[in-house]
């Protein structure tokens, strides 16, 4: 067994002593941070969270490859980051095995309960009621987070290290307790927060009925119902929790909340290894990950459009880049609501969505001086016949060139805001990322079509993104991030930000960023664009819109000697980049 959290490195205690009122961000812990990556030689990672980022460094200290690191960390941050980590929501994961000089993606997306209908989220009216697919039972998906690393330590594992030895230390951190964080105390004294956890007496004692009150920063959190569902998974695996008393009480829960769920969808529940989507930019490979999630398509999709266009020289967050950027997007989007669905159910032409003579078209279609408005797009036809925000991402790099690209969520901050009981497990509303109804946007903006139709078994799509870039057959950066709708668009940008803007990957991380999901009709900017170049963009006909920060992209970047750079994302209190 490995003594969990035995080491906390200089840059841990450093972004831990941080005060609120000393630090602008408690993840940057000097003026220079922000733009310098963290160096190492053997190993990193770089997670939202600096307790969990440690345990998947002294997983790799303790002989574990970087498979066996993205576990410890998944299951660290389900105690430490639980408005976003989890092993009641699901996810998706690219690995590189360097021995088998082998990419595969692990899909461990929740699946709609078998009785599940097109229309359950429809009022009497016939009308998309989001109170049903975002605050009741009905919008649990039956979680997939613990088959996922499961089957990722079975499949990819070191073999050095049990099931047991990667849940040990998320077991101490629930049962021992840990220093609540700025982030986490921030989070929980959220008004919304509070209100959509006091909906279940059983969250609203979790997370304020020890401190009687929201916690402070330094508060001592325990979460023992968590660490006995833990303890649980390690001694009997992950048929501890989708079969016996675990899935009982989750199935209780949501079926007490108006949701469908039965012991047999639990039980029925499988994660699938599946080929990751692959693209080339600029002499760059690149690896993510394909349906369910739309977030390797359209990754790719968008490179492939940027591919022919000058947008190195005109420099990064210049007026012309963003505008090709905001045209470029605004197509994949759009392809988006048409196209994209659980493959195992709809046909998904990926391979004419990511061709480059799609991608000719569709920058032969751009103007270069003007905008062109989102009513003049419509999702482009393949050929016939064809073949959240709140969650959370981390990257790990191990010294024998294994890497792991990891983001999964609750879809909401804190999920449905549910806890079944006994478990200390909350449970996720990943069910209102299908179409209720087609046409009608869902809790990001999104809109949907039939191929993501609520259905029985079925995977609601994403935009989880994760992703791995690799430069002549070699891992070269490691990449993915939170944020809803924005997500695809957030880990485009740092691919750009590095390949043709040349910044080292904390700048690449830092810089201001921008979206344009097709609808509504704007381009989403973060502070820091500036003033000159966003009348330039309106003058162009963009509708600009200065809106609250996207994304936390947790990157590592192997330069050709093999040194690893990794960059946590500043604008997330407490993500941490750490290595040996």
């Amino acid at each position: 067994m490995i003594p969990p959290l035995v080491r906390l490195s200089t840059v841990l205690v450093a972004v831990l002593s941080v005060s609120a009122a000393g630090a602008q961000d408690g993840a940057i812990v000097s003026s220079q941070s922000r733009f310098h990556p963290v160096i190492a030689q053997t190993g990193m990672v770089s997670s939202q969270e600096a307790l969990a980022t440690t345990v998947g460094v002294d997983i790799l200290r303790a002989g574990g490859n970087a498979v066996d690191a993205a576990v410890a960390v998944g299951f660290a941050l389900a105690v430490t980051l639980p408005r976003a980590g989890n092993i009641g929501g699901g996810g998706f994961m690219i690995v590189h095995d360097a021995d088998a000089h082998e990419t595969m993606a692990i899909d461990y997306r929740e699946t709609a309960p078998a009785a599940a209908t097109e229309d359950m989220f429809l009022n009497d009216a016939g009308d998309a009621d989001p109170v049903k697919s975002r605050f009741s039972g009905l919008g649990v998906g039956v979680p997939g987070t613990v088959r996922g690393l499961a089957l990722a330590h079975e499949r990819f594992g070191s073999g050095n290290l049990s099931w047991a030895d990667l849940i040990a230390p998320a077991i101490t951190l629930a049962r021992d307790g840990f220093p609540v964080s700025q982030d986490l105390s921030s989070s929980l004294s959220s008004n919304w927060v509070r209100l959509h956890l006091a909906r279940d007496q059983e969250a609203y004692g979790i997370f304020y009925g020890p401190s009687d009150g929201t916690p402070e920063p330094g508060f001592i959190m325990t979460r023992p119902d968590l660490a006995d569902t833990l303890e649980a998974i390690a001694l009997d695996g992950p048929d501890a929790f989708y079969e016996g008393p675990i899935a009982k009480a989750i199935v209780d829960k949501v079926n007490a909340t108006g949701g469908r769920m039965s012991l047999a969808d639990l039980a029925g529940y499988e994660a699938k290894l599946r080929a990751p989507v692959l693209g080339s930019y600029q002499g760059y490979t690149v690896a993510s990950m394909p349906p369910p999630s739309s977030g390797g398509i359209h990754l790719i999709q968008i490179l492939n459009i940027l591919d022919g266009l000058p947008i190195a020289e005109h420099g990064l967050n210049s007026a012309r880049t963003i505008h090709l950027m905001s045209e470029a997007m605004s197509r994949a989007y759009a392809d988006r609501s048409a196209h994209l669905g659980d493959p195992d159910f709809v046909d998904v032409p990926d391979r004419w969505l990511i061709s480059e003579d799609y991608a000719d078209e569709v920058r032969a279609g751009i103007d270069p001086d003007r905008a062109t408005p989102s009513s003049e797009i419509r999702p482009g036809t393949p050929p016939a016949p064809t073949e959240s925000p709140e969650t959370t991402h981390y990257s790990v790099v191990d010294a024998d060139g294994n890497a792991v690209s990891n983001t999964y969520t609750l879809n909401f901050s804190y999920g449905v805001g549910l806890v079944a009981d006994g478990t200390g497990i909350l449970l996720n509303n990943e069910l209102d990322d299908f179409s209720a109804k087609p046409g009608v946007p869902n809790a990001y903006g999104l809109i949907g079509g039939d191929a993501n139709a609520v259905a029985g078994n079925k995977r609601p799509l994403s935009s989880m993104t994760p992703t791995i870039v690799f430069k002549d057959d070699k891992v070269f950066l490691v990449t993915g991030s939170p944020g809803g709708s924005r997500i695809i668009t957030t880990v485009l940008q740092i691919i750009v930000n590095v390949i043709d803007h040349g910044l080292n990957v904390a700048s690449a991380t830092a810089a201001p960023r921008i979206h344009d999901q097709w609808l509504p009709d704007e381009i989403r900017i973060e502070r820091g664009i500036s003033p000159d170049t966003i009348e330039k963009l309106e003058e162009m006909g963009h509708t600009v819109a200065l809106k609250d920060a996207m994304g936390s992209t947790q990157s590592i970047l192997v330069t050709p000697d093999g040194t690893l750079q990794g960059a946590a994302d500043p604008r997330r209190a407490g993500a941490l980049a750490a290595g040996y």
